[in-house]
């Protein structure tokens, strides 16, 4: 049975680690939610280990300075792990065989940033060994890349997608389409996709292992069900599920816990141990 909190400090005493997802957890994309500034340096001037654990297609330093930008402290965090940081590891350690790639990207530049010290050359998609799906804009919509993915089913091209977030939330209760949605599709349509990231398992034994903490001792905070909740789930950690986020819209009035359940039987997820407005 999930348990309603007012704060955090009701629980957190019971864990080593205290893990944040970032968009809707931390920030709307455009300004930190009120209270988690505040939050986050009173659980680590309590002496709190905090990490953050992201589907973003970019490295984990990239994501530190964009929460930097946000006026989030990256020195707050003992751990900054991200989907993009995962892959580019893989690639590192000889565990993805590609070399060239068809990069789709958030914008021009990032699949270049992304590969520093990596042997690997950007190539169009009819040259490439496979897609690699790092990000998109957020006015793309569902049929981004369409182009892209046909002349890749065409050659069995597989897509190396490294955010599985299908939607994200931003400002205004506004969501937008993401990679994973793109990925899916292809899927779908008989292509072969690789995933990076929640809710893998990868990405989760990547943190416990930058902590060096066995998975029951970490506490993981999200606003997605899909893929913090049942990530968290799946490699044995606990789990806050934050209603400001992805979900807000089906949070506006009472009846919480009942909404939750019904929301996670819905999507096919198992319910988290905590839920709570917003970090605090």
């Amino acid at each position: 049975m999930t348990q309603a909190l007012a704060s955090l400090s009701e629980v957190v005493s019971d864990y080593d680690a205290i893990v944040f997802d970032q968009w809707g957890v931390l920030h709307d994309g455009s300004a930190p939610y009120p209270l988690a500034i505040p939050t986050l340096t009173a659980l680590a001037a309590a002496g709190h280990r905090l990490a953050v654990l992201s589907n973003s297609g970019k490295r984990a330093a990239a994501n530190a300075a964009q929460l930097a930008r946000f006026g989030i402290a990256p020195d707050l965090f003992e751990c900054v792990m991200t989907s993009g940081e995962a892959l580019w590891r893989a690639f590192e350690r000889g565990a993805i065989p590609y070399r060239r790639l068809h990069a789709l990207a958030r914008a021009p530049g990032d699949a270049e940033v992304w590969a520093e010290g990596l042997a690997l050359s950007f190539v169009p998609a009819d040259e490439a060994e496979a897609v690699l799906l790092m990000g998109m804009s957020d006015d793309a919509g569902a049929g981004a890349f369409a182009e892209v993915f046909a002349v890749a089913l065409e050659r069995g091209l597989p897509v190396l997608c490294s955010n599985p977030d299908r939607t994200a939330p931003r400002a205004g209760n506004v969501r937008v389409v993401m990679p994973g949605t793109l990925a899916e599709q292809y899927a779908e349509t008989g292509g072969e996709v690789q995933f990076t990231g929640k809710p893998h398992l990868g990405v989760f034994r990547a943190v416990e292992a930058e902590l060096a903490l066995a998975p029951e001792r970490i506490l993981m905070v999200g606003d997605s069900l899909e893929h913090d909740i049942a990530g968290a789930s799946r490699a044995g950690w606990h789990s806050v599920f934050v209603r400001c986020g992805l979900h807000a819209g089906r949070f506006e009035d009472g009846a919480v816990l009942d909404r939750l359940a019904a929301l996670a039987d819905r999507l096919n997820t198992p319910p988290p141990e905590f839920t709570l407005d917003h970090v605090r």
